[in-house]
């Protein structure tokens, strides 16, 4: 199978080229670094399948990022049969700049001149025929957003694949040419693959090419000692890419015919909002505005607030099979009512085998296995999965729009000065819609230290199966404190979890992962609409992954709580109410002291043991945590209502009354919960990611400590309110002693040496 390879600048639109040419759900993120790792898909309609191969964006071939020595290492050594080099029309002399540098290679090439469609909407014009005549490589004008000039691209690269390449380079003539023609002459006696490029890099001296030809690279060191020029000195690589720039602009320059109106326009919309959403003072309040309108969208039962002061329960539908539907003492967002129409589904369903299982004779315990046990930990997750996918939707929108990369934008400006870039934040942020691609993204950042302490603070933004926890524990707390507006707990958690990361993750920069602080060089792509095909495929592959583990880890997990919860040690069968004696009870009970300081430990009533296991359920997987409620609801309200005759109550308010545990409680359950070690298939990555196994450790420790002080504080603060001074001065004494430490007025590393008993032996 013959393999191709897209190249291109970052925000060129190579993945959604990808996407459209393989019908892959791979995602499309509109800023730089969304592609870490190469992406294969198969393209169907040649005369043979072709692999296709997605590379990272880069702007150039020069180590300076991982991106950049992924994509050359690729290039160089797979040896694709084809690079399909995706340009962005609306700047081609910028674009072109990368495609000078893979000319170099032998190997067929493609140009595919995309967002034509944008470069017509300007009213401009660039002749494809005229740059492929100039350049000698073949020029197809294509729309990847649009999907047209696809079927045509892919012909002409599969017909030049079929034909051997040898590279050619643009700077014949200038004032190197003569240290570059001896430099490849040495490397085809070495019989070097691409020895044009290689002898390019070496005049370059770039730092892969010195180490793999040592011999050849003094050559460049005697040519630097007869070398004079007053522009650049002897900084041959300032030389070569003066030459490309030159040579881009002079030849062509001229197959792009500007619209002169456009010309005289000095913003372009996309300038016109950045003068606004990055505005220094609003541009912070207005992403925080948005990320509420987002949350009010998917979690109100109070939509637009127009609840208050209506009469009770004027939308509720009472007595009607529809009751709760629309709302309660307000109308409910279009998330609340998806998940309630879902919810609706799903109890009938429940309540008809319940009835069927009844009326045929069957078992109390299977029938409460099945009704009870799996069914009801399976619906009480998806349930969520409407508000779930709502989420991811309009998070993937602010995404493709562009505007997130406005957000790392402003970030940066606010960060740089404490120690973090705001390169960082981009996997932070992909960690909204799951933490295992935004780990694994962090290989985009340059420095160590940085990229360990991201992926530390990565969980800390709530991915969509923590959802399930916020929204269900949310509802409890609407219940307790009398409120109506889930959205606004919902929207404060996720709030707490970027805080909370950004503070750790300054903590560590100014601590143990110091260093210096690489630029930040990205370029603000144009806002334009997503497209819909594209969104659709991320909603999709989200729904797949979520059915997924659904009807897997899930399914095991609920089937297990449920017979853990129904069997004593004797193994003999216990009915509902007497839950508090079975085998998960006991290892319950055994550790729930451990979560007294943060709430929810030994303080609670007899029930209370079942946040606890909860909490331990959820490091499987985090749906496990509203599973394990939904799987022991029924225990909990058979045993609550034997004693206190009440009835109708789902599982976390069963849980409530049962327990009595109060909003402090509940609060620093959502924060440990949100804050902890996360799912497995994290924390396989955050393993895969870590520099070393000792540093996996930390990283696990790290989690441990973070959830549990953070949660701690919550409970306390939220008990008893005067323990705020005392938090505050505690953490106005560690960040003095930091700040004195990074002052060198104090040396911390030696004071805690000294204590060190080894040391004091030696002394």
């Amino acid at each position: 199978m013959k393999k191709f390879a897209l190249a291109g600048n970052p925000n060129c639109g190579k993945t959604t080229l990808f996407n459209s040419l393989t019908g892959s759900t791979a995602h499309v993120g509109n800023w730089p670094g969304v592609t870490v790792d190469k992406r294969e898909g198969v393209y169907k309609k040649c005369g043979e399948p072709i692999a296709i191969v997605d590379l990272p964006g880069i702007y150039s071939l020069s180590p300076y990022t991982p991106e950049e020595v992924i994509s050359r290492n690729y290039i160089l050594d797979e040896k694709p049969d084809c690079i399909i080099n995706i340009i962005d029309a609306t700047n081609l002399e910028r674009n072109l700049y990368l495609t000078t540098q893979i000319m170099e290679i032998d190997v067929p090439m493609v140009i595919a001149l995309n967002m034509m469609d944008a470069v017509e909407k300007n009213g401009d014009k660039i002749d494809p025929e005229k740059l492929e005549e100039k350049m000698g490589l073949p020029v197809v004008a294509i729309s990847a957003l649009k999907e047209h000039g696809l079927d045509e691209l892919m012909k002409r690269a599969y017909e030049i694949s079929k034909e051997p390449r040898t590279g050619s380079t643009v700077l014949d003539g200038t004032q190197l040419m003569h240290l570059i023609r001896d430099c490849k002459i040495a490397l085809d006696g070495q019989k070097v693959d691409n020895s044009l490029f290689h002898a390019i890099k070496l005049a370059e001296l770039d730092e892969i090419e010195v180490k793999m030809h040592p011999e050849s690279a003094r050559m460049v060191e005697e040519f630097k000692q007869t070398f004079e020029d007053d522009t650049f000195g002897s900084d041959f690589e300032a030389i070569v890419a003066d030459s490309r720039y030159k040579h881009i602009s002079k030849n062509y320059s001229s197959v792009v015919v500007k619209n002169k109106s456009n010309e005289k326009e000095k913003m372009s919309r996309s300038d016109k909002a950045d003068r606004v959403l990055t505005h220094k003072i609003w541009g912070i309040p207005i992403f925080l505005l948005i990320l509420f309108a987002v949350f009010h969208l998917t979690f109100s039962e109070n939509f637009l607030f127009i609840g208050y002061g209506l009469p009770e329960g004027w939308v509720s539908l009472e007595g009607t099979a529809a009751e709760g539907l629309f709302g309660e003492s307000g109308i409910n967002s279009p998330g609340v009512f998806l998940q309630s129409l879902l919810g609706l589904g799903t109890d009938s369903l429940t309540d008809a085998i319940r009835g069927a299982m009844e009326s045929g004779g069957v078992a109390e315990w299977a029938t409460g296995f099945i009704c009870d046990g799996v069914l009801g930990g399976l619906f009480s997750v998806l349930s969520f999965l409407p508000q779930i996918l709502l989420l991811f939707l309009f998070f993937s929108i602010l995404e493709d729009s562009g505007y997130m990369a406005r957000v790392a934008f402003i970030l940066d400006r606010i960060f740089r000065k404490f120690g973090l870039s705001g390169r960082a934040f981009m996997p932070m942020i992909m960690g909204f819609g799951c933490s295992v691609p935004a780990m694994i993204n962090t290989r985009t950042l340059a420095d160590q230290n940085e990229r360990t302490a991201t992926l530390r603070v990565i969980p800390f933004f709530s991915c969509g199966a923590k959802l399930p926890i916020l929204t269900a524990v949310s509802g409890g707390i609407l219940t307790l404190a009398n409120i109506n507006n889930a959205d606004i707990i919902t929207y404060s958690m996720y709030l707490l979890g970027i805080v909370v990361a950004i503070c750790a993750v300054l903590l560590m920069r100014n601590t143990t992962m110091k260093g210096e602080v690489p630029p930040f060089i990205m370029e603000l792509p144009a806002y334009h609409a997503p497209q819909f095909k594209n969104l659709m495929l991320h909603l999709w592959d989200k729904l797949k992954h979520f059915i997924k583990k659904a009807f897997t880890i899930i399914l095991v997990s609920t089937i297990a709580i449920w017979f853990f919860s129904h069997f004593s040690w004797s193994w003999g069968y216990l009915p509902d109410e007497e839950m508090n004696n079975s085998i998960l009870a006991n290892i319950g009970q055994l550790i729930q002291p451990l979560f007294t300081p943060v709430g929810f430990g030994s303080q609670l009533g007899s029930f209370g043991w079942v946040f606890a296991v909860a909490a331990i359920t959820g490091l499987i997987a985090k749906e496990n945590v509203i599973a394990t409620f939904g799987t022991l609801a029924a225990c909990v309200v058979s045993g609550f209502v034997a004693d206190e005759a009440l009835g109708g109550v789902d599982s976390i308010e069963a849980l409530i009354g049962a327990t009595g545990i109060g909003i402090s409680g509940l609060i620093a359950f959502i924060a440990f919960n949100m804050l902890t070690i996360p799912c497995f298939a994290a924390v396989a990555t955050a393993k895969a990611e870590s520099p070393s196994k000792k540093s996996f450790r930390m990283t696990l420790l790290f989690w441990v400590v973070v959830s549990y002080v953070v949660s701690m504080m919550i409970y306390l603060i939220g008990s008893w309110w005067w323990t705020l001074f005392i938090f505050l001065a505690l953490w106005a004494g560690i960040i003095t002693i930091i700040v004195l430490n990074n002052l060198g007025k104090i040396d911390v590393k030696a004071f805690f040496s000294k204590l060190n008993p080894k040391n004091r032996k030696r002394a």
